[in-house]
């Protein structure tokens, strides 16, 4: 099992990438979007995704030692139309296969994605994870419609007219997907990349009205059906499935470990509607019996940290990666003492 650090677009420097090398990562999981643009920029996200620019980060990342593993998501302004059944659905697809070309040429391996209209929303932050450090929690929010222009959070049409957009059904949601895979997976094939589906967080059948995709544990079979492919896998997510209510996250690693793309390693405690992302030797999970579930099924994949809890001090992002990473590496390098 290898090691990985996730880094948000604005956290992609070599800086950082000299940080996760010097904390025992080997592989880097880009998202490429910032989050936080109101209203997206297109053209800056658009030159994010480019082939120029994808060679730029793992030439980068590679001069610091690490492997450019992961994308993480497209960025929802760029494929609004193929998760509404849009009028630009076709020409975003396209778009989409451009992306995933780039991605083979540079040598780029996986790509997550987060099949969903409302994405992740109503987390919040707390002083709740061990000595009160901040952390994101989920505490039963009161739901709101999606406007009209929205999508993962995000406004991507400034002049959508007011009002919301009709909730969809979960037969809707998933003809939408065995679309996108028909259309996507062929070219990810020939590509050799493989396209690896997060489970929806919060993991609730439905949220703000719309249906969800993957929120119990046997939905990720589903997905894996729906259109066979040996690059359909899993972004598989611990904390998102440990606060599934249905289920059992030691009998999902036994099903899956062999379908796995990679996966998030994080901790929580609770399940929805109300859980709390904590540091990785105080949660639910236990995390050895995790790490030796998938070390019997002979994972050799990646893991990343995905989130923590920050820590009061000045770099409270960096010390609380850093904590995770040691975890994450002491406990690989006993099972593998063991063995």
């Amino acid at each position: 099992m290898k090691i990985g650090l996730g880094f948000h677009q604005k956290l992609l420097t070599k800086q950082n990438f000299r940080f996760a090398r010097q904390m025992g990562a080997t592989h880097v999981v880009a998202h490429l979007t910032d989050y936080h643009t109101h209203p997206m920029d297109l053209e800056l996200h658009r030159k994010m995704y480019s082939y120029e620019n994808l060679k730029k980060l793992k030439s980068e990342m590679n001069e610091e030692g690490l492997e450019f593993h992961a994308i993480e998501n497209f960025c929802p302004a760029h494929w609004h139309d193929v998760l509404l059944d849009g009028p630009k659905k076709q020409e975003q697809l396209e778009y989409l296969k451009k992306i995933i070309q780039s991605m083979g040429e540079v040598g780029i391996p996986i790509l997550g994605y987060n099949f969903s209209i409302a994405g992740v929303w109503g987390l919040t932050e707390k002083n709740v994870a061990r000595g009160k450090a901040k952390t994101a929690v989920f505490h039963t929010p009161q739901e709101t419609p999606i406007p009209n222009g929205t999508i993962w959070n995000i406004s991507y049409d400034q002049l959508a007219e007011a009002g919301e957009f009709p909730p969809i059904t979960h037969k809707q949601l998933w003809q939408r997907l065995e679309y996108f895979l028909s259309e996507l997976l062929p070219v990810a094939e020939d590509a050799g990349v493989i396209m690896a589906a997060h489970p929806d967080d919060p993991p609730l059948e439905t949220l703000r009205g719309h249906a969800r995709l993957v929120y119990k544990p046997s939905l990720y079979q589903k997905l894996l059906d729906i259109v066979p492919s040996p690059n359909n896998r899993l972004e598989f997510c611990l904390g998102t499935i440990q606060e599934m209510t249905e289920g059992d996250l030691y009998d999902t690693i036994e099903q899956y470990a062999n379908k796995i793309g990679y996966i998030h390693f994080r901790n929580v405690r609770g399940k929805v509607p109300q859980y709390e992302e904590v540091f990785l030797d105080e949660g639910d999970i236990d995390m050895i019996k995790a790490l030796k579930l998938l070390k019997k099924h002979n994972y050799q994949g990646v893991l990343i940290p995905d989130h923590t809890p920050s820590t009061d001090c000045d770099a409270p992002w960096h010390a609380g990666m850093a904590f995770a990473l040691g975890y994450m590496r002491a406990a690989i390098n006993s099972l593998n003492h063991e063995a």
